[in-house]
């Protein structure tokens, strides 16, 4: 097995500061952390991770490590990855496979590389994992007990393997949760995408014209905070009773083509791929501003930007300017990846809470149920999403109220 790939150990002290930082607003994962060390669920197993490389993943690693397993870490984006934190992993004795910006043959011996640990169980993000099992890495399904996925792209992944009969283990949907999608989703989202895009531009988004595409969760999350901002938001959708949703919330719906003419600032959240493409570049103003909030670099197309554009420009850090035939300049963030992510650090830690320790507990259920699921993607078991609700509460100070015995039985009487 290799040694690490990482960029230079010597990030490592800036990478443990990020980690403690975000550690003292995760009380759910920390109580998880405790309760693994005392108990050692997961001890003798492999676990190999494939996830955005930032603190708060990090902190994740660190509890499955505490828990008695051995586990391996790889990115899950070219540009999400903090090799400062990576950095940090490596001190702390956990293997990690990934630095910043790296190629797409960098990505996939990277991904390899963590999968060479040969593990029991998988953690992925956006599927990589799972396609390279089912492909290349097929020799080390044999000892796969099962995984979880994070994200709504590559839990449709999944399903789309399941429809075919083509899924060779379980695999968790921690994305199903109540706690990750209704949180994670909507309120992560919703602040990260804006931290980024702000950052990364320094402009203001008060009276502009904010084109959301796509009103999921996390699309909901987006258009809210971009209300918030103070931003005029229009909301285009495929699904008509999304579509709706959107209007009664209080935003404009209208098809991308006529939102293309008046948008100022278009964020993709759809997981799918051509969002926008030439004929809607043909029709926004000079100094659009495009980013994507979908896993994949595929909701913002970019090869016809590079088709239609006499040139193109580094405007600022993560900022890529097309320059067009009549010289508008159409501006791409982060190249069209994960823009809280490639331009930012990610959901806010106390949302990550919730969502890592979902992550933890489904790890520790696929191990005790070893042998007794079928290859087909499972939801969230409700006991663990109830109790990591539970104690979120509690961490927070916050009450609330139970059914009587009489209530109970009301309840359940016909």
């Amino acid at each position: 097995m290799r040694e690490n790939l990482i960029r230079d150990i010597n990030l490592a002290p800036s990478g443990h500061k990020k980690i403690d930082w975000v550690k003292g607003y995760m009380p759910v994962l920390s109580f998880i952390e405790k309760k693994f060390t005392e108990e050692q669920p997961l001890k003798g197993k492999k676990i190999t991770m494939s996830i955005h490389l930032e603190a708060k993943t990090a902190y994740l690693a660190k509890v499955l490590k505490a828990g008695g397993a051995d586990v391996t870490v790889t990115g899950s984006n070219p540009l999400s990855t903090q090799d400062d934190v990576a950095s940090a992993l490596a001190e702390d004795g956990l293997k990690v496979y990934a630095w910043y910006n790296s190629t797409s043959e960098e990505y996939n011996n990277h991904l390899n590389s963590a999968l060479d640990i040969e593990p029991n169980i998988i953690l992925d993000d956006g599927g990589d994992l799972v396609n390279l099992l089912h492909t290349t890495r097929q020799e080390l399904i044999k000892n796969i007990i099962g995984g979880s996925e994070e994200t709504t792209t590559g839990v449709l992944r999944l399903k789309a393997r399941e429809r075919e009969g083509k899924l060779k283990f379980p695999m968790i949907s921690a994305n199903g949760a109540y706690c990750k999608y209704l949180f994670d989703n909507r309120y992560g989202t919703g602040q990260s995408v804006w931290d980024g895009i702000m950052r990364t531009t320094n402009l203001i988004v008060a009276g502009k014209n904010v084109v959301v595409i796509g009103y999921g969760w996390c699309g909901k999350g987006v258009a809210m905070r971009a209300k918030g901002l103070g931003a005029k938001v229009i909301i285009c959708e495929i699904n008509p009773i999304k579509a709706i949703e959107a209007h009664m919330d209080g935003f404009k719906v209208m098809p991308s083509l006529e939102a293309a003419k008046i948008g100022d600032i278009f964020i993709t959240v759809t997981g799918d791929m051509k969002v926008l493409s030439k004929e809607h570049y043909k029709l926004m103003k000079n100094g659009a501003i495009m980013a994507n909030a979908g896993h994949f670099d595929c909701e913002v197309w970019k090869p016809d930007l590079e088709e239609m554009s006499i040139e193109k420009r580094e405007m600022r850090k993560n900022i890529t300017g097309y320059v067009m035939p009549d010289k508008k300049i159409l501006n791409l963030l982060a190249e069209g990846r994960l823009v809280n992510l490639a331009a930012g650090d990610g959901h806010p830690a106390e949302i990550m809470d919730m969502s890592f320790s979902i992550q933890a507990l489904s790890i520790k259920y696929l191990i005790n149920n070893a042998g007794k699921l079928e290859n087909k993607v499972y939801d969230v078991p409700d006991e663990i999403d109830k109790e990591v609700a539970t104690t979120k509460l509690k961490s927070m100070g916050i009450e609330i109220d139970r059914l009587t015995e009489e209530q109970e039985k009301y309840l359940k009487s016909w």
